[in-house]
This record gives C-alpha cells, sequence and structure tokens, in this order.
C-alpha cells in the first residue's frame, strides 16, 4: 500500500439524478491539486487560479471548461496520460463501496452519456470510508466529521460549505471560487485521512480493488 502514492479523488454534480451532470473533478496528490471545472457556458474570471492559490497553501492548477462533455475528455486525458503512468492509487471517501458509492457510479453514467471510454486503465483503487468504518472508533462516518474527529479542524476551516446542496446552488450562480475550494478541501481532507489510516492500519485492513474495464 505505502509503496504506492495517493491520489485522492472527489466530484461536485448538479444532483444525484441519472441526468445531472458534473461540475467539479478534482484529484489531489502530494505535488499539487489538479482540478476541472464545467462552466455550463458560464465565464469566470481570468484570475480564477491565482485567487485560487492565493488562499490555499499547496498549489492548484485548473483547467476552465465549457461543458461537461469538454470536462470528462480533459480529464480522460489527463489520466491516461498522467496518473495510469504513476506508481499511484486512487483513494476517494464514499467514492465506490461493496454497498455502494457515489463518484465512481455517476462518472461511469456521464461518461457513457458522452461515449467517452473508461479512462482509469489498471489504476488500483482504495475506498478510505471503509477503513475508518471497520478500523478506527469514531462517532461519525462523513468526511468532515471522522476528519474533524481524528485530525482536527484545519481544512474543515477551509471548507466553504457546510452541506452538499451549497455546491450545487453556488454553482447555478456562477460562483466558481467557493465551489473549487469546496472540492480542494474534501480531496485534502481525503488523501490526509489516508496517510492516517495507513500509518494505523496494515495492508490487510485495505480493501484494494483495479479500476480496469473487462473490455
Amino acid at each position: 500500500m505505502t509503496d504506492l502514492s495517493t491520489v485522492a479523488f472527489d466530484i461536485e454534480t448538479t444532483g444525484f439524478e441519472t441526468a445531472d451532470q458534473l461540475t467539479v473533478i478534482g484529484f489531489d496528490s502530494t505535488v499539487a491539486s489538479r482540478m476541472f471545472l464545467n462552466t455550463d457556458g458560464g465565464m469566470p474570471s481570468d484570475d480564477l487560479e491565482e485567487r485560487l492559490n492565493g488562499n490555499l497553501n499547496a498549489p492548484v492548477r485548473l483547467s476552465v471548461h465549457g461543458s461537461e462533455q469538454e470536462l470528462l475528455h480533459e480529464m480522460s486525458v489527463f489520466v491516461t496520460s498522467t496518473l495510469t503512468q504513476r506508481d499511484a492509487k486512487l483513494v476517494a471517501y464514499n467514492g465506490e463501496r461493496w454497498s455502494g458509492g457515489f463518484d465512481l457510479p455517476f462518472l461511469r453514467t456521464r461518461l457513457c452519456t458522452h461515449a467517452i471510454d473508461w479512462p482509469f486503465g489498471s489504476l488500483p483503487y482504495v475506498d478510505v470510508m471503509d477503513v475508518f468504518e471497520k478500523r478506527f472508533n469514531t462517532s461519525e462516518n462523513t468526511l468532515c466529521g471522522v476528519y474533524e474527529e481524528l485530525i482536527g479542524h484545519g481544512l474543515n476551516d477551509l471548507d466553504p460549505f457546510t452541506d452538499s446542496e451549497a455546491a450545487v446552488t453556488t454553482w447555478q450562480d456562477g460562483a466558481f471560487e467557493p465551489l473549487l475550494t469546496h472540492n480542494v478541501a474534501d480531496i485534502r481532507r481525503t488523501r490526509a485521512l489516508m496517510d492516517l489510516a495507513e500509518r494505523y492500519c496494515s495492508k490487510s485492513d485495505f480493501s484494494m480493488k483495479s479500476l480496469e474495464s473487462i473490455a
């Protein structure tokens, strides 16, 4: 496990239904955060990336896209050309579990909608939520709750939102900076929890799966 670097992953969407779309996809590693924003034709300020980096300790690289299809295409290029070439594992919190999960099932549906191939190849995947439910004594099971109980406020103080509904309304209003800041907080909380789990748990406590398709 620890010989593979961690790349944390999280998405933002307009809702939970089949016809809803992706608004943000974020990846975080020790080097930087890589963000993809769908503006749905909106026009963000030219200095959006600069403002994000002014408020964060580690660098953020942002690409802005006018549609979900464009976002998914560029995200796929990044994953196939960069992530799948590394000795890395993809990690999410409730991204995909044997009993459900959200991020990867939603992403599959939207990729299928636009006829874009599954990009993750043989990249291994770990859902960190499983580890904390089974191997830590916490009263919370949400990303924010577990992070605060075991690590502290830190990234929770960075997050401008208190609920997921704000991520939808903010995007609809064209206020992209707080939405992106929220996603950065999520992916960095996820990576921090994975790092913590690897310090206190054995390899057998982690359920790792391949994201390679059979086609």
